[in-house]
């Protein structure tokens, strides 16, 4: 017997306010014909003013642990996937672990922007089959609408803000592909390519928080790329193909990345869960938000093969295969 990382439930939160494309143009020079021509972005939603990371997470959380049956004191072991903390320090994570009224465990955040939901399940996944800890509470949450440019139409059009969580459990598995549980997670980065997708200000370079700043075309010709290589690796790990794959849930960056790396590995359209479309890019909350919303309508269910995958400025980039 084997010890597993489960995923139990899940669940998401997303800003009340919705910013539309049409609104969008009224403010820079675009339209929505552009905006979903070349991203498939229609809406995407806005954190309210004083509305925080770690508020976002804790709702989040608190629908998964409901989705799940359990109870925060249920978790000894929180990872917040973050770009936009509420904080330089403390951590999103323990924020979380405040509000949720949680005083024993360990809290922490990951920081790999959009890849960052694939890090931190990649993380906990080796902390329970360690042994060390039993269940973990997995989020990506950001309000990226803090740290855009609105003057910049190239990006400000691109990203949203949400949350997204999923508990994890250690359970005993035979060891098999057939269990439930995490599968395989693969993890890269490759930081000569900062210039390519970076914020231009924090702590010890500006004393400010700084824009996001993109080369679109470059940060495309890459993600393809390097996100069908390091599925291919997870099949090559596990034995599997892509006609094993139940789901595909990608980062969601943009349509045409999605479609491009789908078609690349062969991937049945039918099998890919989309919600660019009305959350925009959401970075370390796209995966978990995306995920929340396919179990939810029954798409997802138990037993069923899910790949997810990502890439993030740096570059990071990460796979994982579960079965559900």
């Amino acid at each position: 017997m084997v010890r597993r990382s489960v995923i139990m439930g899940c669940g998401h939160y997303l800003p009340s306010r919705v910013l539309s494309n049409q609104e969008l143009a009224a403010q820079v020079d675009t339209s929505d014909e552009w905006i979903v021509e070349r991203t498939g972005i229609r809406n995407r939603h806005i954190a309210a003013e004083g509305e925080t990371t770690s508020q976002m997470a804790i709702k989040a959380a608190q629908n998964a642990l409901k989705q799940a049956g359990l109870e925060a004191q249920d978790i000894d072991l929180i990872i917040v996937a973050t770009a936009t903390p509420d904080y330089t320090f403390p951590s999103t994570a323990t924020q979380v672990q405040a509000g949720l009224g949680i005083t024993h465990g360990a809290a922490f955040d990951v920081q790999a922007v959009c890849s960052g939901f694939v890090y931190a399940l990649s993380t906990a996944d080796k902390f329970l089959i360690s042994g060390s800890h039993q269940r973990a509470l997995v989020i990506g949450a950001e309000t990226f609408s803090r740290i855009l440019d609105w003057n910049d139409r190239t990006t400000c059009v691109l990203f949203g803000d949400g949350a997204g969580a999923v508990i994890v459990e250690a359970q005993q598995g035979a060891g098999q592909l057939q269990d439930r549980g995490v599968l395989s997670t693969h993890l890269r980065a490759d930081g000569r390519h900062v210039d390519k997708l970076y914020v231009d200000g924090g702590p010890s370079s500006t004393a400010t928080t700084g824009h996001l700043r993109m080369e679109g075309r470059e940060v495309f010709r890459y993600a393809v790329t390097y996100l069908a290589e390091i599925i291919e690796e997870a099949f090559t790990t596990t034995g599997l193909t892509a006609d094993d794959v139940d789901w595909f849930v990608p980062h969601q960056a943009n349509r045409r990345i999605i479609e491009a790396t789908a078609r690349k590995l062969s991937i049945d359209p039918a099998k890919v869960v989309m919600t660019v479309e009305n959350h925009g890019n959401t970075s370390a909350a796209s995966i978990p938000l995306a995920l929340s919303t396919a179990v939810a309508d029954g798409r997802i269910k138990k037993g069923q093969v899910v790949l997810m995958e990502a890439m993030g400025g740096g570059f990071t980039w990460g796979s994982a295969l579960v079965r559900w």
